[in-house]
């Protein structure tokens, strides 16, 4: 998988939930990641079109999905659906994917939120992008992203 997977190129960071999905993007040098959007969850068919057209406008090269695991490091419930999401988009996206440990990004990003006094209106509206940011951000910054302990792929 890590052979495969693009040291160049644009990466779409996604913070997964069944609600609503946060999404990051990565400049094309991999250096830095900035916020994009957050996508409320609807029909897989209308998702599909909104991811595609996501990746081709910022012409994405890889998917880094956030995988929720217990401090325990064990996946539960919430890690395979992640999974299931991660493995339908970089089917309909063509794209490879590789899964990133997301333990305390949504945490951190509701206190960068704090520190730079946003409402909690506003908050709630620009919190799984965040997240989305600071896990792409984690992976962006590490040694080694495919040996780390925290890469967790297929």
């Amino acid at each position: 998988m890590s052979q495969d997977f693009p040291s160049e190129g644009a990466l779409l960071g996604i913070d997964f939930g069944t609600k609503r999905v946060g999404i990051a993007i990565s400049t094309p040098d991999q250096s830095i990641s900035s916020p994009l959007e957050t996508l409320q969850r609807s029909q897989p068919a209308q998702e599909s079109k909104i991811f595609c057209k996501i990746c081709k406008e910022y012409r994405i090269k890889g998917l880094v999905i956030g995988l929720p695991v217990h401090m325990s490091g064990d996946e539960g419930e919430k890690a395979k659906m992640a999974r299931k999401f991660g493995d339908w988009l970089s089917k309909i996206s063509e794209l490879p994917v590789i899964y990133w440990d997301e333990r305390f990004t949504t945490s951190l990003a509701q206190h960068h939120l704090r520190e730079f006094g946003i409402s909690k209106a506003k908050q709630k509206s620009r919190l799984d992008m965040l997240a989305a940011q600071v896990m792409l951000q984690s992976f962006l910054d590490a040694p080694d992203r495919f040996a780390a302990p925290s890469a967790i792929d297929n």
